[in-house]
This record gives C-alpha cells, structure tokens and sequence, in this order.
C-alpha cells in the first residue's frame, strides 16, 4: 500500500506540472514541452547523486566537480551547468531562471545534448523560445510556472525507484494520448495491452526483443518488466537482461521513446526512420529475422494497429 500512495503521489505530482501550462498549449502539444523537462529533473537530480557520492570520497562537492570536470566517465550522464553555491542542487540553475527563461532553458537543454551524444536529438528537439505568427508557444510566465512544479519532488536516485518514476512518467504519456484522439495510437499503447502482448512473448533472459514500430517504446519495456517479474518469481535474483530494439519513424515519438527507457534505467537502442523502407536494423547487409530465440514484436504490432496477421 504505501508503494502504491507513493505512486499516486508521482502521478498527482506530474499531471500538476501538466495542468500548470494548461491553456498555454493544446493538451496533445504539452508533451513536448513536459516531458523533456521532467527527464532532464531526473538527469539533475541523479548527477547531483552521483556528485555527493564522489564528494564523500575527496572532501567536498567543489572539490568533487571538479573532478567530474576532469574525467566525466565517471558519472552516467554529464551536467555542464553549475550552481554558484556548489552546495546547492545543480537544478536550482534552470530554478533560478528569471528572464530570458525561454532562450535560456533551450540553451540548458542543447548544452547538455553536447555534453552527452546519447540525448542529442532527444532533448534538444524543442525551442522553449518559439513562437507562431509572432506569439510566443509558451510563455515566461508559464515556463516558470512549470519549472516551480517540477521543482517541488526530488527524482534522484534515493527518492524514487526507477520503475516508480517510469511508471509516472507512462501515466503522463496515457494522459497526453487520451487528450489526442486517434493519433495518439502512434505513440501510445494502453498498459493494459502492453502487459499481455509482453506476457504472450514470455521473454527469457539475454533474448533480443525487436519492435519495428516502437512508439513510445512501452512494449519494450513492458517486456523487461514482465521477464523481471518472472524472475523475482522464481527466486532468481541475477539475470542477464533483454537486449531491446526498436525503430520509429516519427522524430517526436522517437525522442520520446528514447527518454522513456532512459527514465526506466533500461539499456535499449531505438533507431529513427521508416521501418518498411530504410529498415535500420541489419547483420552482414541482410535483415535481422529475430527468430529461434529471439523474438520480434512484428506480429503483436499487427494486432495493435487493427491488421491481419
């Protein structure tokens, strides 16, 4: 019980954040400019982990970015802004913001793409400064107002599992395609379908998954949790994990897609492009056919798009 009110808490607390720029855009497009924020809340707040962990080692946290400075393999994913107090979380510089936000939080953004290969064209797709016909997205005003909602819950490392964040953050992309009419079946497939369709493909460990049309990559994941499941009950502790694939041609949903695996702390490589005409995934310039012990999510996907197997 006190897991699912933890739970309920992440996802009142995210859909907050959502509603606080309601109005500014339509519901479909606030995806676009939450999400990334919300991942990039994470991506500050475990660095700021992983900085305190170096810290206890050498002295201090001064002392310990510098050192990160230095060599930044030590730390999953690198944050180039500081903090002029270092003891202060390294969030409290897009906090702080309180003019120019918009330019300055897209330039946070892309700075850490540069920083970090793995995220470029994932989190530094949106121009927070945009506007149309003269008239800004999403406003000063809004973008503060956002930013101060991510700001009251801490997503490090020793806040919230990852599969709680994960889970909160699919709540959010639900949310989102139950605002966005039939196209949401783009990005988005019910969790409940997820959970069968990865039950059907009764994954074993060390298996490669294949998702020719990924979306938001929930079926990939589902498939991890569901073998994680399976092993917890079997009382097997110490598994190698799936090795997950997935293509999708939209640019947004792939972007999306990527963020979702990264929240969830699963390793997975999701490619960008049309599946049917520029398949990405090849061995020795053929096709990988995914087959014998492998397994490909090509048929299920028939099923969810409504096609005959």
């Amino acid at each position: 019980m006190a897991k699912e009110a933890e739970n309920k808490s992440m996802e009142a607390w995210i859909w907050d954040a959502a509603c606080s720029i309601r109005g500014a855009q339509e519901a479909p497009k606030y995806k676009d400019f939450i999400l990334p924020l919300i991942f990039v809340k994470r991506l500050c707040d475990v660095f700021d982990d992983e900085i305190n962990r170096i810290a206890h080692e050498v002295g201090s946290r001064a002392k310990a970015f510098k050192l990160v400075e230095r060599d930044k393999k030590l730390v999953r994913f690198y944050i180039p802004f500081r903090p002029e107090n270092p003891e202060e979380p390294v969030w409290s510089v897009i906090r702080k913001l309180t003019d120019k936000i918009g330019e300055k939080l897209t330039n946070y953004l892309r700075d850490i793409a540069k920083e970090n290969p793995k995220l470029s064209g994932i989190i530094d797709r949106i121009d927070f400064n945009a506007t149309t016909h003269g008239v800004r997205d999403i406003d000063d005003n809004c973008l503060s107002n956002l930013i101060e909602k991510i700001s009251q819950k801490r997503l490090g490392l020793n806040d919230v599992e990852p599969d709680i964040i994960g889970r909160s953050y699919e709540y959010l992309i639900r949310k989102f395609a139950e605002g966005g009419g039939q196209s949401a079946g783009e990005f988005y497939t019910p969790k409940e379908v997820g959970i069968i369709m990865a039950k059907i493909m009764d994954p074993e460990p060390g298996m490669r998954i294949y998702d020719p049309c990924c979306g938001s990559a929930g079926l990939l994941i589902k498939c991890e949790l569901v073998l994680n499941e399976k092993m917890k009950a079997n009382g097997i502790k110490k598994f190698q994990p799936l090795k997950l694939y997935g293509q999708e041609y939209i640019p947004q949903t792939w972007a999306m897609a990527n963020m979702n695996m990264i929240i969830h702390d699963m390793e997975g490589q999701i490619e960008i492009g049309d599946t049917f005409r520029n398949p990405k995934f090849c061995e020795n310039n053929r096709l990988i056919t995914f087959k014998g012990i492998e397994k490909s999510l090509y048929k299920v996907t028939l099923m969810r798009k409504g096609s005959t197997i």
